[in-house]
């Protein structure tokens, strides 16, 4: 006979759990309606809702079977330069900093862009940014390298329970757009689409163009896979390493640096002391030898009349020997 006490002994996973956590890879909202409950929300890595992230790493090693063509490799860049710029140009000095205005067309299509980039929605990249503007390298900065080191900066803070939900109370003024949070619920959609148009362009060169040497899987693992991991790795070394190695001009009263390693690689994004400085200005570069190349693309834009009022930083404020060290 079974005692009471094994009757009472916890049970394992259900059906019902298993398909709710999985649900998170679909909808984002099955994640920010949960309960605030400290229990729940620790800083464990969440290793269900990270799943797909860590399959995206590991499908790279596909190279090894599907081969290497230029052609592959040019797309791989080529998509790697349009969403570094997605999140630089739009996620960061648009939706984050409002360091431009455009047409609520235009912001929807920026926020479709940068959904390209497998980094969530533009709502939830502006709260969290935003936040870390607020606290930078303080204790409530959740991906300061300062205070918590290189992996929980680089990319553990957003694989964990406790610190994935933004503070949507920063993005007012974003949340009154349904468009805005549709992307942000269901932020799986563009990337999808994406990585089937990446794949169906690699069917159609095989077809029409076979000397490029190409096909629909080898498309895929490079021009979405490999590149969407580069994005994110480009993109998490403003997080991890430009408040540690570089340059200091400014007293911003934290540890934020100019890299222009960082610069290179993200477009800009490496000015970071100066971006702390003065983080309204829609240019990172203060200086015409500081290379940024998202400035540079943002400016072609307003020239078309995409974009306007592209704030800059005032001379006056820049060059304030007070503020330099």
């Amino acid at each position: 006979m079974t005692s009471t006490n094994e009757i009472a002994s916890p049970p394992g996973p259900t059906a019902e759990r298993v398909g709710r956590e999985i649900s998170r890879w679909f909808d984002n909202s099955a994640i920010e309606t949960r309960p605030p409950d400290p229990e729940a929300f620790d800083s464990s890595i969440d290793w269900v809702r990270t799943l797909p992230f860590l399959i995206m790493h590991a499908l790279c090693l596909a190279v090894i079977w599907v081969g290497f063509s230029w052609i592959a490799l040019a797309v791989t860049v080529a998509l790697y330069v349009l969403r570094m710029f997605a999140i630089t140009g739009f996620y960061h000095r648009y939706f984050s900093h409002r360091s431009f205005k455009t047409s609520r067309a235009g912001q929807f299509i920026f926020g479709l862009l940068g959904a390209t980039a497998v980094q969530r929605g533009p709502i939830w990249w502006a709260a969290h940014h935003r936040h870390h503007h607020v606290y930078s390298d303080k204790p409530e900065d959740v991906h300061s390298p300062v205070q918590h080191g290189f992996f929980w900066s680089h990319m553990g803070w957003f694989m964990s329970r406790k610190h994935f939900a933004a503070d949507l109370s920063r993005v007012k003024d974003l949340l009154k757009y349904p468009e805005l949070r549709f992307l942000d619920r269901f932020d799986v959609l563009v990337p999808t689409a994406l990585g089937v148009g990446v794949f169906l362009l690699g069917v159609l060169l095989k077809r029409f163009a076979p000397g490029l040497g190409t096909n629909g899987w080898q498309m895929l693992v490079w021009g979405f896979f490999v590149s969407t991991v580069a994005v994110y790795h480009g993109t998490y070394t403003i997080n991890s390493l430009s408040h540690v190695f570089g340059r200091q001009r400014y007293k911003t009263g934290d540890a934020s640096r100019n890299n222009p390693w960082l610069a290179l690689i993200t477009l800009g994004e490496g000015w970071h002391n100066n971006h702390h400085y003065y983080p309204a200005s829609v240019r990172q570069g203060f200086y015409w030898w500081e290379f940024d190349l998202t400035f540079y693309l943002l400016k072609v834009m307003s020239m078309f009349g995409l974009i306007w009022d592209l704030k800059p930083v005032p001379a006056t404020v820049r060059d304030a020997p007070a503020k330099r060290f």
